[in-house]
């Protein structure tokens, strides 16, 4: 058994699920024959998670690069193409909330918990990019902040999930890059229940790179206390850890399981710590590189256009 990352690369003109060994990437229909699962895209190597996962860590520790292609020559696309649904957590990080807060002169109180998460949702197939692709800032919009993101891929279709069996639904994790129209957030023409404008500030072109992989879960000893950050141009701005979020990875699941049916491929963007640019007035601009680490799961950059 060897570890492995599962991507998605193009080959010509096709998208082509892949397993990054090392510094090689080998399509994963290759590493998979005999297996009789279905290796056409990473979506469909989900749906029969629990068997290709064995088989694709049993199959890592007999790969020869002869037989692959160095990653640096390999065009990476977004990792799943397309999640069914990419649900995002809303203020779901205390320092986040706190940064946020104090904007406001406001104070939060780590002490009173919120009941359940929050969620809202993003476009797929016209949101998700994968790492560097150009972003394309949307024309309305001049201030488009930065997320970093945990994206958590669901590799079961489950229901009901009680919070301790939740993770057992998750194949692994990913960076999302949660991009955020600030000043389409609130609709001033909109009587008061109307206001807070969802797809405005979070659903336009690009508004989700994700990448570069997925991690798989049984890799990340714990996801729950994972490094991540963010560079604007090289300068920090998001530098924090998941042991900060309010609700953990397995409450997440477990509500959303409780609200709808999760399938294999869809994606929770699970929060995004503090250090975001609108209590500072900073938004991004064209030309701007952002850059996005979270421990174990790898680099996601994207530049904006």
């Amino acid at each position: 058994m060897a570890e492995y990352r599962l991507l998605t690369y193009r080959d010509g003109n096709k998208p082509v699920a892949g397993v990054l060994v090392g510094d090689h990437v080998y399509p994963a229909a290759a590493l998979l024959r005999g297996v009789g699962v279905d290796a056409s895209s990473v979506k469909a190597l989900l749906g029969t998670w629990t068997k290709t996962h064995g088989a694709l860590a049993k199959a890592a520790g007999k790969v020869k690069p002869a037989n692959g292609k160095p990653l640096k020559r390999v065009k990476l696309l977004a990792p799943v193409l397309y999640p069914d649904g990419l649900f995002c957590a809303g203020a779901n990080y205390w320092d986040h909330m706190e940064e946020m807060a104090r904007a406001q002169g406001r104070t939060v109180d780590r002490s009173t918990r919120p009941d359940g998460p929050w969620f809202f949702l993003k476009t797929s197939t016209h949101s998700i990019i994968g790492p560097d692709v150009p972003a394309k800032l949307p024309a309305r919009s001049r201030q488009v902040d930065w997320e970093a993101e945990l994206g958590v891929v669901i590799g079961k279709t489950v229901r009901n999930l009680p919070v301790e069996h939740a993770l057992s639904a998750v194949a692994g994790y990913t960076i999302v890059n949660d991009l955020s129209a600030r000043d389409l957030m609130v609709r001033k023409d909109r009587p008061p229940v109307m206001a807070y404008d969802w797809i405005g500030q979070k659903c336009f072109d690009d508004a989700s790179p994700m990448g570069p992989w997925i991690t798989p879960a049984a890799f990340l000893k714990n996801a729950g206390n994972l490094s991540i950050k963010l560079w604007v141009n090289g300068v920090l701005k998001q530098n924090s850890n998941t042991n900060q979020l309010i609700h953990n990875i397995a409450e997440q699941v477990s509500w959303l399981s409780e609200q709808l049916t999760l399938r294999p491929g869809d994606v929770i963007a699970t929060g995004t710590p503090a250090g975001v640019g609108m209590p500072r007035g900073e938004f991004l601009k064209k030309g701007d590189i952002v850059k996005i680490e979270i421990e174990g799961c790898g680099t996601l950059v994207n530049r904006m256009a």
